[in-house]
């Protein structure tokens, strides 16, 4: 079994250059809430993709920021945390943005973490020419010296399996897989549903909501008498004027909210979905550590 390998990669990059989008495409089903908003993923999420070689386990974080709230403070602990274990970091870069002062801040940062081999990873080939793409692969091949560089498109799929095959090659050998067979993340069914509630919210929103936004499960019941299963999820906000624009005029936009939120949901399940949302104000919430610890910060 010596050439089994199994082990983690975490992808870095700037916000928006398609690391919950690639972590998807992986994997194979939808574990990452995806959304054009900058800082959408607040925890690091677990994707397992199960090959005959080798089991990978991605591990989807936040982007790495200069932070400034307690959230962004914690949430940049995280990344830190994580990148420390993990045995693989992918740099994503977009092939179609030419190479700024936020990816060479970010390459720089992945000097501090030894430990984990490094690998480029160009995206969205399928949205720049030819020539665009080449000449980031040149302009990236110049920031270190990388184990690997792999072109790919995580929405085209285009050369995710090259992909897999070179992160599976770079892990440590291993006498079994890490999880079952059948697992696709370690998520709770109550973490994955608050996400697609809060990604359905995040779709329709204006820019200053998103970091004020947590949404937290209060209950989730099967229903025995009918295939209902009900949820029932707290949306919170910072300020009263938020909660007004979250509900909408006579409650639309929350309605809207809702069903965004449900076929997601109710293919996780199994079942057809009842979504209760209730929307709260925890007054500056993203500041304060009592509130951040009761919504799981």
């Amino acid at each position: 079994m010596s050439s089994y390998r199994a082990g983690f990669v975490s992808f870095v990059g700037r916000p928006n250059v398609g690391k919950s989008t690639l972590t998807n495409a992986l994997v194979g089903e939808k574990v990452a809430i995806t959304s054009s908003k900058p800082q959408t993923t607040r925890r690091a999420i677990r994707g397992i993709v199960h090959r005959t070689g080798g089991q990978l386990i991605v591990v989807d974080t936040p982007g790495i920021h200069r932070p400034r709230t307690l959230l962004g403070e914690r949430l940049n602990s995280l990344v830190q945390s994580t990148l420390a274990d993990v045995d693989v970091i992918g740099l994503c870069v977009p092939a179609n943005e030419k190479i700024g002062p936020g990816d060479r801040f970010i390459n720089e940062q992945l000097d501090a973490f030894p430990r984990a081999k490094k690998v480029a990873i160009v995206t969205k080939i399928d949205a720049a020419s030819r020539p665009a793409t080449a000449g980031q692969l040149l302009a990236i091949s110049q920031l270190r010296e990388w184990e690997a560089i792999v072109p790919i498109s995580a929405t085209s799929h285009i050369q995710l399996d090259t992909l897999t095959s070179e992160l599976i090659k770079l892990l440590p050998t291993s006498e079994h897989a890490l999880y079952p067979a059948d697992a696709i993340t370690d998520e709770s069914l109550e973490s994955r549903i608050a996400e697609y509630v809060r990604e359905a919210v995040l779709e329709g929103v204006q820019d200053e909501l998103p970091h004020s936004l947590a949404v937290t499960i209060d209950d989730i019941v099967e229903r025995d008498d009918k295939e209902l299963v009900e949820v029932y999820a707290n949306l919170f906000v910072e300020r009263d004027s938020q909660k007004a624009i979250v509900i909408g005029k006579s409650g639309g936009r929350l309605r809207d909210i809702g069903v965004r939120a449900r076929p997601p949901i109710e293919q996780l399940v199994g079942k057809q979905v009842f979504l209760s949302i209730r929307v709260k104000v925890a007054k500056d919430w993203q500041r304060d550590p009592k509130q951040l610890g009761r919504l799981g910060f």
